[in-house]
């Protein structure tokens, strides 16, 4: 059963050394609908997201808020900065090769977490 975003917040990741439920591809995809931004791999064994942040401090700063975040939660994301200002965020649960419910929980957690992004410049 697919969760909201709130309801994801309202929960915590849960340590996992395998023997969780795995995603199939048909839930992934039904759950990956929920959080708006985030994407599902081709394979449907891990989910990522992309922003552009004003600039270098500013992605820093939000992986510093990630990363606390991650500790906290004692799930671990694969964190991407590129060109100064490009961010990627991928998450997927290792020790059974595929997602469960805390890749879903971390990313709700993470879309609450204040980012600095570039705006367009008018013209």
């Amino acid at each position: 059963m697919s969760q909201t975003s709130t309801d994801l917040t309202h929960r915590r990741c849960v340590p996992c050394e395998g023997g969780v439920h795995k995603y199939s591809l048909k839930q992934a995809r039904e759950q990956i609908e929920l959080l708006p931004g985030w994407e599902l791999s081709a394979d449907g064994r891990s989910i990522a997201k992309n922003w552009t942040v004003r600039d270098f401090a500013a992605g820093i700063d939000f992986l510093n808020r990630v990363a606390r975040l991650a500790v906290e939660e004692g799930h671990h994301p694969d964190l991407h900065l590129s060109n100064y200002r490009e961010m990627r965020i991928s998450l997927s649960t290792h020790a059974i090769e595929g997602l469960s419910d805390n890749d879903f929980i971390l990313a709700a957690k993470i879309d609450q977490l204040p980012v600095d992004l570039k705006t367009s410049r008018p013209r």
